[in-house]
């Protein structure tokens, strides 16, 4: 199997907070690795844009110490390296004052495709938008990529596309979430509608129940300040997993074209029921290994979730009486992500025994990307017909061997569709404002009964209660597993 790679076109992307984090571990290293695939064609310019007063000769020199830091070894190509970095540029600008806007306009060049990296905080989304329009640097068919948080509720989030709809149309609005960009995210929507054998039985008919889990090993770090403002609802729930949830739940498009995925998403999300108090679980971790979350973000009265979990239900027809259930978390047992759709027993068992028990479809995101589809089958050897499960595994590492190591980051996939001009995998903006429509009931419903998390050990999977959430039902969660 041999990777097709379809060149795109000669494009200046302009990466505001260029030296900022982000920038180095992902977007340049991205764009690197797209030049040495052949993807990202030699025309292409990228202009760093940032506060800090340094020259070309200096930012090249730190985006080389950033491929030298978060580049794999086998992926370090000296000459490759240094092609890039000659296609780098710098400008000192003030996002919030006019100095530099007018040296940014001059490397903005005619003919080729123009996009705008918004590699900032959202207070500063605004004032870039407003000043790439009136210096005349931007123009209707340029694009403008913004970073989450996108708004810490509906009236922020409604604010902040009001600012950016003041300047540019939603055509050229790109809200990015990495998620979208794994390559089994993508896979997903292949299984689901490429293949006959999963779509008749995506429904509630034969669907038990789904979990999505995406389970973190670290801690705040050094977003302690900004996560005890956010949280887990707010910092994963109202935007990663929703969106995982969409994608697992919305009815087939039309075609896959940007705005017809997107419709059936937003759909999704309108028909989320609300969620009640007994339906929720917030956990925050204790003092361990690790200083505890209260230590990390320096809150001893903090009352923000390190950890939640929540049975969902989706008020239509094809999946009425399925609950989903959400959990993610920091400092559990292992790092992992995975989306599961538990399938139903069948109705009637024909063998002696215990029934076999269900079919489930995982779907890993992380680590070691792939599919696994557990069936039942007659465990070998004689003395009956004793039934076991096994796993139907499609690791990208087994089946792609040395070929899953080039498979493209999120951020390098979804920078491309940046320049192609394809949204299907980034979020819109009623999209985003209904999934705080949806969100802000919740944490107002916390917030007002002064609801506190419940602590949980380091290295575990969460609060007692988490587990009873599923328990009561009958269910238990899968294992959280490397």
């Amino acid at each position: 199997m041999v990777a097709r790679i379809i060149p795109v076109e000669p494009f200046d992307l302009v990466i505001f907070g260029g030296t900022g984090d982000l920038a180095r571990r992902k977007i340049l290293p991205g764009l690197y690795r797209r030049l040495a695939d052949g993807q990202m064609p030699p025309e292409a310019r990228v202009i760093g844009a940032a506060r800090s007063d340094m020259d070309d000769a200096a930012f090249r020199a730190l985006v080389g110490e950033a491929l030298e830091e978060f580049l794999p070894d086998n992926a370090k190509d000296p000459e490759r390296i240094a092609e890039f970095l000659e296609l780098l540029s710098y400008v000192r600008v003030d996002a919030t004052g006019e100095d530099g806007w007018a040296a940014l306009k001059e490397h903005i060049r005619e003919g080729t495709v123009h996009a705008f990296y918004f590699s900032v905080g959202p207070s500063l989304f605004g004032p870039i938008a407003e000043r790439l329009k009136s210096q005349g640097i931007a123009d209707d068919k340029s694009r403008i990529v913004v970073e989450k948080p996108f708004g810490k509720d509906l009236q922020t989030a409604r604010a902040l596309n009001e600012s950016l709809a003041c300047h540019f149309d939603e055509t050229q609005i790109y809200r990015i979430d990495h998620y979208l960009g794994k390559e089994t995210v993508q896979n997903l929507m292949a299984v689901r509608f490429g293949n006959m054998l999963f779509e008749p039985l995506w429904n509630s008919r034969y669907v038990d129940h789904i979990q999505i889990t995406v389970a973190e090993t670290v801690g705040v770090g050094g977003r302690g300040e900004y996560y005890d403002r956010s949280g887990a609802m707010r910092d994963m729930v109202q935007n990663h997993l929703l969106q995982l949830l969409c994608l697992i739940a919305m009815e087939p498009p039309g075609r896959f074209e940007d705005e017809s995925v997107r419709d059936e998403k937003l759909k999704v999300i309108r028909a989320l029921k609300p969620v009640a108090p007994e339906d929720i679980v917030r956990g925050q971790y204790a003092d361990g290994d690790e200083p505890g979350y209260k230590s990390a973000v320096n809150n001893p009265s903090s009352k923000t979730e390190s950890f939640i979990a929540l049975r969902l239900g989706i008020a239509n027809w094809r999946w009425s009486g399925t609950p989903f259930y959400l959990r993610t978390g920091k400092r559990l047992k292992a790092r992992a992500s995975e989306i599961a759709v538990v399938f139903k027993d069948a109705p009637h068992s024909i063998f002696d025994g215990p029934p076999g028990q269900s079919n489930v479809l995982s779907i890993r995101l992380q680590p070691n990307e792939g599919m696994e589809m557990v069936v039942t089958i007659k465990e070998p050897g004689p003395g009956g017909m004793r039934l076991i499960q096994v796993p139907l595994d499609m690791s990208f590492a087994d089946a792609l061997g040395e070929q899953a190591e080039d498979i493209p980051d999120a951020y390098e996939r979804l920078i491309m569709d940046v320049i192609r001009g394809n949204q299907t995998l980034f979020m819109r903006g009623d999209e985003v404002e209904a999934a705080w429509a949806w969100t802000d009931p919740v944490i107002e419903g916390w917030e007002d009964r002064g609801a506190t998390p419940s602590p949980y050990e380091q290295g575990s999977t969460g609060p007692e209660e988490a587990l009873m959430l599923l328990h009561q039902d009958g269910r238990r969660w899968r294992e959280i597993k490397a």
